[in-house]
């Protein structure tokens, strides 16, 4: 099965966490993750086309998602993403920097390309992850940094794995 993450990123944190998310989907037997910029969507159509299952992440830019994942996603209803299971994830810089808010809008786009969209809560015991996973880089909060929150982007991978397995194989 195909899963695709698609991300933007600025300093590359964006672009780890999604290589942890794929990490974390390949620990799933059959699970073949492709992660791709948000500039190469267009290049991989068939790919994500093919694919159960999307998670999309971007950095916070001003508590929103990045100007970049918002133009994919206005275009992203020609990758017949209606039916998939969906995702996201974020990075910011600060602790409060919105992250929240980044996950909750990718989420409603996804809703309204007629994604199935997956956060697992509380449901699967720790580490909870409500709508998806953050991540705080070290670049001004000196006390954070992205390798303290891999565990939580390889959770959430291997936890939409296994349900795009249940849904969809």
């Amino acid at each position: 099965m195909d899963l695709a993450v698609i991300y933007d990123s600025k300093t590359d944190n964006t672009k780890q966490a999604a290589r942890w998310i794929a990490e974390g989907m390949g620990r799933v037997e059959g699970v073949n993750a492709g992660i791709f910029h948000v500039s190469e969507a267009d290049n991989n159509a068939e790919f994500i086309r093919g694919a159960s299952g999307v998670v999309m992440g971007c950095p916070t830019y001003a508590a929103i998602m990045t100007p970049a994942m918002r133009d994919f996603l206005m275009g992203a209803g020609k990758l017949g993403l209606a039916g998939k299971l969906g995702g996201a994830f974020a990075t910011a810089q600060y602790t409060h920097g919105g992250a929240e808010l980044v996950i909750q809008s990718i989420l409603v786009n996804e809703i309204v390309l007629g994604m199935l969209c997956f956060s697992g809560g509380g449901s699967f015991g720790k580490p909870i992850i409500h709508l998806g996973p953050v991540g705080i880089n070290d670049n001004v909060e000196k006390h954070n940094g992205m390798d303290n929150y891999k565990e939580y982007f390889t959770v959430y991978g291997e936890r939409f794995a296994r349900k795009a397995m249940e849904l969809f194989s």
